[in-house]
């Protein structure tokens, strides 16, 4: 949990070579990629997955994706990505984002990701009521 009492998941991992540029610096989709990853380790340690999301008829549309770039990272480091529910409607949800070089201690990026809970057909849909429950933790 943060400070303002929120959960929030981490997962830790490498920089890997394929996610660098010819700089050796990390391409900036990768931390898009990034986001998806925290996504789904948040909705795992919450107890659910995404997986199950969509075998129960539900697809999360993305509806905006944000990143801003701080700092950058390289080949080889350790990231940790920080992830929590930082909006929640009956319809909608905002993951919000923080990409952390673990090994320096810094903040490198920080984003958003609004989604839209949509059915199998594409009618939009109320979020389930386990996964809307998140938004008042």
């Amino acid at each position: 949990m943060s400070a303002d009492n929120r959960f929030v998941a981490e997962t830790t991992f490498h920089v890997r070579y394929a996610e660098t540029d010819a700089m050796g610096i990390v391409h900036h989709a990768s931390y898009i990629v990034w986001f998806e990853e925290g996504r789904s380790a948040y909705a795992r340690m919450r107890g659910s997955d995404y997986a199950s999301f969509e075998r129960n008829g539900y697809y999360l549309t993305v509806a905006e994706v944000h990143a801003r770039y701080l700092h950058p990272m390289r080949y080889g480091v350790q990231v940790v990505v920080r992830c929590w529910v930082s909006v929640m409607q009956s319809r909608a949800l905002t993951f919000a984002y923080e990409v952390v070089n673990a090994d320096a201690g810094i903040v490198c990026v920080t984003g958003e990701s609004r989604h839209i809970c949509t059915t199998h057909d594409g009618r939009v849909s109320l979020i389930p009521e386990p996964w809307r429950s998140w938004g008042r933790d």
